[in-house]
């Protein structure tokens, strides 16, 4: 799959309509009302995605990149989680058992309404259940990220942009003209939210790593590849490979 040609796509699916998702919130907030411990899907956990992009996150921290904290001058890193679902990326970036949480500003933002509602309601919970140690003010806000101009809380753009499936469901999206493919517009509307010196992080189970870099930051983008997570490895037919990726794209100074 590596030498796929640059416009290769794939076949337009369910996955790719904005009904699917709607009705997948609409059952999961459904699930919520009547069993508060009932979250939702996390999507990746069997491939423990997200404590890997965490360990990526505490990389950048290592090295200089992001800020948990405001330190002097400097503010604290801010998030924004593209396609949010049920915010459960955000809430393990406020709440780390182990490190330091992230304390800077985060935004999730998502195209189906229910989506919103539901990470609203459980980030309610979660302060009220945690009084004591609150999770910190997250911004939960409804937003097409193809079709619409960013809100108010663009502001200068963030140090970290997460996409974890979004990209993969914009991929399986139907198009009529392969010059204006979503993913092709992904890439024009994501570029202004990722801060100059600042990270795209994907994560996806339908693109490999070269895949992503030709979507994403072709010769003459702003993005360029900055690193791979690594993830346990299978072989089959021969191949061997993953079953998702994480990449790292940094956006250069501007």
């Amino acid at each position: 799959m590596e030498n796929q040609a640059h416009n290769e796509t794939l076949n337009p699916s369910e996955l790719g309509t904005k009904d699917y998702w709607d009705n997948l919130y609409d059952r999961e907030l459904e699930n919520h009302q009547q069993d508060k411990d009932d979250e939702g899907t996390v999507w990746f956990s069997e491939s423990n995605a997200e404590e890997t992009v965490l360990k990526q996150l505490d990389r950048l921290a290592d090295e200089g990149l992001l800020r948990r904290t405001a330190e002097g001058d400097s503010r604290a890193s801010r998030f924004l989680d593209l396609g949010t679902g049920n915010g459960h990326m955000l809430f393990c970036l406020r709440d780390t058992e182990d490190d330091e949480p992230w304390c800077g500003d985060m935004v999730g933002v998502d195209y189906s309404t229910a989506s919103v509602q539901l990470a609203r309601r459980i980030a309610a919970q979660k302060q009220s259940d945690d009084a004591d140690e609150p999770l910190g003010p997250l911004r939960l806000e409804c937003w097409d990220l193809l079709s619409s101009p960013p809100g108010d809380w663009l502001e200068d753009g963030f140090d970290v942009v997460l996409d974890k499936g979004t990209f993969d469901a914009i991929s399986l999206m139907d198009s009529q003209s392969s010059d204006r493919h979503p993913c092709k517009i992904y890439r024009e509307k994501v570029m202004p939210l990722v801060a100059p010196r600042s990270f795209l992080i994907v994560t996806s189970c339908n693109w490999t790593k070269g895949e992503l870099e030709k979507w994403l930051a072709p010769a003459g983008s702003e993005l360029t590849l900055y690193a791979e997570a690594k993830y346990p490895t299978f072989t089959f037919g021969g191949q061997t490979g993953q079953s998702i990726v994480t990449v790292l794209f940094r956006r250069s100074a501007g």
